[in-house]
C-alpha cells in the first residue's frame, strides 16, 4: 500500500530530490532550500528470506521507484527540481548486462551463502585489509560477488551493479558511476581511491565487471527522457552519486561534528559516526565511509533490529502492545533480537542466533524483552566504539522507523544512560537532498541553510539500574555461549561502573 505525506506552501522556490532504496520500501523525498518536505511517498518491496539467503528482485526495486517518484512529484508539481540522489542498502548487488538487464537475482546486504568465498577474500587482500582496518565479511559485497560469478561466468558484456548504480543507471538510460560509499564493501581501496588491480586479479575477476567508482556528491548523469516519462522527474535532472542509508541518515540527522553519531533503528541497527581520523579494528567489524567533507564515518550495521517485530508480532497491534509495555515495570526478561542468523556487529558470530532470557508471561512480556534487547546491543556496539578509542561522548541523534516508538526511544536512552535526539524529516532521503544540493554549493553550506526540529528524550533514572543488570546478563550470556569476545565482555562490565 502506497504511503505520502504532503506539506503544502505558498512558494515555488526550488526542490531537490532524495530517493531512499531500503529493505521493505523505496521512498521518494523533495525538500525546499530550508529542508522543509514538499513532498513524499513511498511504495513497499518484498524480500525472500530463507536462512542465509536473502534475495530481492531489482526489478521490482524500479517499478517501486517509479511508482514513489511519479506520486511525489504529482506533488511537486511546477516547481523547478534541482538535482536528485540516491542511497541504498550497503553490501547489496546483482549481475547485470550493459543494457541493465538483470542476469541474477540481487543478494541483499545480509545474505551470508558466500561463506566459503570470503576465505580467498581474506587472503588475497589481507595486506590491503590491514591497512584499511576492516576484515570483509560473508555478507559483504566482494565475497558475494565471487559466489555469483562461480555460477554465472561472466561475458564481456557482464557488469557488477551495486542496488544504487543499478537505479542511477535505469534513471540515467545508461551505465552511471557507484559512489565509493557503496563500492566499500566490494573491496574498494578508499585511500588509493581505486580498485585494488592486485586483489582483482587474484580473485581471477574480470577488471571490466567493475563500475567506476567516484566520490559522493559528483555528478554521475542527468534523467533521461524515457525514465522522465515514467517518473514524472523533469529530463535532464542532475544525478549525484549518493551514499550508503546509514551513511545517509548521518547527513539527514544533522550529524557533522567529530564525536557526534547517529543510530539509525530501522529493519537492523545502523550506527556511524564522526571522527576525522579512521579506527582500526583488528576484528574488522567497524568500517569507516569517507565523508563528503573529508572526515571519516565509521560504523557498523548489526543483524539486530526492528525487523524482529515483523516475524515475532506481524499481525499484532504495536500500539496496544507499546501502551501495555509502558505501563508495567521494566523487568531484566530480554531476548536477543536477531532478525536472522548470524551476527555482524558489534561481534562476528555467523551461528549466532535468537534466544531469550527469562520466561515471558505473555505476549506484552516478550514485546517488551525484544524492545529491551535491541536496546542492549546498542549499549553493546557503544561499548565497541569506546574500547577501539572512538569519540563517543558528543550528540546521539537516533532515525529509521524504529525512533518513531517514543516508548522504545526511553528504553534506549536509559539504557545508554544519555539523551536521544529524534530529528524530524531526518532520514535518509532527506539525507540525499542535502547531498544532491552540495554538488552546486557545499554540504557545509547546504546544511547551514536546514532548519531542524528535533524531540530530545532523556533517561528514566528510576530504571537504569535494572536495565544495566539486563543488560550485563546478556552480555554474559552471548560471551558464554562462544560469540561475544572476551575483552569486549570485560570492557562493557568495566564501563557500566563508570
Amino acid at each position: 500500500m502506497a504511503t505520502s505525506t504532503r506539506t503544502p506552501t505558498g512558494s515555488y522556490s526550488p526542490v531537490w530530490l532524495g530517493l531512499d532504496i531500503g529493505t521493505q520500501s523505496v521512498r521518494c523525498v523533495a525538500t525546499d532550500r530550508t529542508g522543509t518536505v514538499v513532498a513524499s511517498a513511498a511504495r513497499p518491496l518484498d524480500s525472500v528470506r530463507e536462512g542465509r539467503r536473502h534475495e530481492q528482485d531489482p526489478r521490482q526495486w524500479w517499478s517501486a521507484l517509479v511508482g514513489a517518484c511519479s506520486e511525489a512529484m504529482a506533488t511537486v508539481g511546477t516547481r523547478s527540481v534541482r538535482g536528485l540522489s540516491l542511497c541504498a542498502t550497503s553490501g547489496t548487488i546483482l549481475l547485470a548486462d550493459t543494457d541493465l538487464r538483470p542476469l541474477t537475482p540481487a543478494l541483499m546486504y545480509d545474505d551470508a551463502r558466500a561463506a566459503d568465498e570470503v576465505d580467498r577474500v581474506h587472503e588475497a587482500g589481507s595486506a590491503l585489509w590491514e591497512s584499511l582496518g576492516y576484515r570483509p565479511q560473508a555478507s559483504w559485497a566482494l565475497p558475494k560477488l565471487l559466489w555469483l560469478l562461480r555460477d554465472h561466468p561472466p561475458t564481456n558484456r557482464t557488469r557488477l551493479l551495486h542496488q544504487a548504480d543499478y537505479l542511477t543507471g535505469l534513471l540515467a538510460g545508461r551505465l552511471t558511476a557507484v559512489d565509493s560509499s557503496h563500492a566499500l564493501k566490494t573491496g574498494y581501496d578508499l585511500d588509493g581511491e581505486r580498485w585494488p588491480t592486485d586483489v582483482v586479479d587474484a580473485l581471477d575477476i574480470p577488471a571490466h565487471v567493475l563500475p567506476e567508482v567516484v566520490r559522493p556528491g559528483t555528478p554521475i548523469g542527468e534523467v533521461c527522457a524515457d525514465s522522465a516519462r515514467v517518473t514524472g522527474i523533469p529530463e535532464g535532472t542532475p544525478i549525484v552519486a549518493g551514499m550508503t542509508d546509514g551513511c545517509a541518515s548521518v547527513l539527514g540527522s544533522g550529524t557533522f561534528s567529530v564525536g557526534s553519531w547517529n543510530s539509525v533503528l530501522g529493519t537492523t541497527l545502523v550506527l556511524k559516526g564522526v571522527t576525522d581520523t579512521r579506527l582500526h579494528d583488528p576484528l574488522g567489524v567497524v568500517y569507516s565511509h569517507r565523508a563528503p567533507d573529508g572526515n571519516w564515518l565509521p560504523g557498523g550495521a548489526s543483524s539486530v533490529g526492528a525487523g524482529v517485530i515483523s516475524d515475532l508480532f506481524g499481525s499484532a497491534d504495536l500500539d496496544r502492545l507499546t501502551a501495555l509495555a509502558s505501563d508495567r515495570p521494566t523487568t531484566t526478561l530480554v531476548t536477543y533480537p536477531l532478525v536472522s542468523r548470524g551476527e555482524r556487529f558489534p561481534f562476528v558470530a555467523p551461528e549466532a542466533r535468537r534466544f531469550t532470557l527469562g520466561t515471558p508471561a505473555d505476549e506484552v512480556d516478550a514485546y517488551a524483552a525484544v524492545l529491551r534487547g535491541v536496546a542492549f546491543i546498542e549499549r553493546l556496539c557503544f561499548d565497541y566504539l569506546d574500547l577501539l578509542g572512538a569519540p563517543v561522548d558528543g550528540t546521539l541523534t537516533t532515525t529509521g522507523g524504529g525512533a518513531r516508538n517514543d516508548y522504545w526511544t526511553e528504553v534506549r536512552a536509559t539504557t545508554l544512560g544519555r539523551p536521544l535526539t529524534v530529528p524530524s524529516n531526518a532520514d535518509p532521503a532527506v539525507g540525499m537532498t542535502l547531498l544532491a544540493r552540495s554538488a552546486e554549493s557545499s554540504l557545509a553550506e547546504a546544511a547551514r541553510e536546514v532548519v531542524r526540529d528535533a524531540v530530545t528524550i532523556d533517561p528514566v533514572a528510576a530504571d537504569t539500574d535494572v536495565l544495566t543488570e539486563g543488560y550485563l546478563a546478556l552480555i554474559d550470556a552471548l560471551h558464554e555461549r562462544g560469540w561475544l569476545p572476551t575483552e569486549l565482555t570485560d570492557h562493557a562490565h568495566h564501563r557500566s561502573t563508570r
